[in-house]
């Protein structure tokens, strides 16, 4: 039987504020369908409350901190999250209830499939039966992407656009979902996020050759420079249900960050530090051999 287990994910400590990431394959078991938050929750309120037959999750508590209580049928365990950088893994057949939500609390879930109420148990005793009719526990599909030659991309600052995103609104807490492929316009393979920004700090200041991103504001505010080599503009992200989508090409810097503020990002692609131009020198040059 797989059973859940806390992961340290990595943390990138910087005086411009630190970052974590998680990446399918590496971190985690699954293939990342599905990723949403959590936020605007009242202090102590209690979400869940459900179990699934089929999906696994990874559930984090950017900011704030919540309890996680996980029930497989015969035990009761509990674990509190409260560091960016720890993840909790969650087979399927788990009923599962998150609670005792602090003030501010921001709840990130990484899910291995879409969307399906027919995969969703919501009651205990259906549950119940259910575990007890069928105990084994499915294994999530090994996902690995391979690392694949491609040929440089260069889009400009007009190819950036605002993506704005579902919202469930719910008096314990909105959710705002995204679907790879689906909602954003590529197969999601890693995640990272920024948090203990210091007021003043810049961060980015670099451009991909291949990967796309989604930058979200979670939590407070920023903005976002972008630069193509000859134009520029700047987009305001502060509200958690916008994504602002920066295909490859183009140089991003974020600043002007707000107390509190967290960066979360999506990425088309796993980590490769041949895909980054980390100098505006070198983007240039960059830019020029397009032609």
């Amino acid at each position: 039987m797989i059973k859940e287990k806390l992961i340290d994910l990595p943390k990138i400590v910087d005086r411009r504020g630190n970052l974590s990431f998680i990446e399918a394959g590496q971190h985690i078991p699954f293939k990342i369908a599905r990723v949403y938050w959590i936020y605007d929750i009242p202090g102590g309120q209690k979400r869940g409350s459900h179990a699934f037959k089929t999906q696994h999750e990874i559930i984090i508590a950017l900011s704030g901190s919540f309890d996680v209580f996980l029930d497989n049928g015969k035990e009761r365990e509990k674990y509190s999250l409260n560091r960016s950088y720890q993840a909790l893994y969650i087979p399927n057949m788990q009923w599962r209830s998150m609670e005792n939500f602090s003030t501010n609390a921001l709840c990130l879930v990484i899910a291995s499939d879409d969307y399906d109420e027919n995969d969703y148990i919501r009651n205990y005793k259906d549950f119940q039966k259910y575990v007890s009719n069928y105990p084994s526990v499915k294994h999530p599909d090994i996902h690995k992407k391979k690392l694949t030659e491609q040929k440089p991309e260069f889009s400009t600052v007009f190819d950036c656009s605002l993506i704005e995103l579902p919202v469930i609104k719910n008096r314990a807490g909105n959710i705002t979902p995204v679907h790879s492929l689906k909602n954003v316009p590529f197969d999601i393979e890693r995640i990272f996020y920024i948090y203990d920004i210091p007021s003043g700090e810049k961060r980015g200041m670099h451009a991909h050759k291949h990967c796309h991103e989604i930058l979200i504001a979670t939590s407070g505010s920023f903005e976002v420079e972008l630069d193509d080599g000859t134009n520029k503009k700047t987009v305001l992200l502060n509200r958690p249900m916008y994504g602002l989508h920066i295909p490859p090409g183009v140089w991003a810097t974020e600043k002007e960050y707000s107390s509190g503020a967290i960066c979360l990002a999506l990425a088309s692609e796993i980590y490769d530090s041949n895909d980054y131009i980390n100098t505006y020198a070198e983007f240039k040059k960059y830019r020029k051999s397009q032609n």
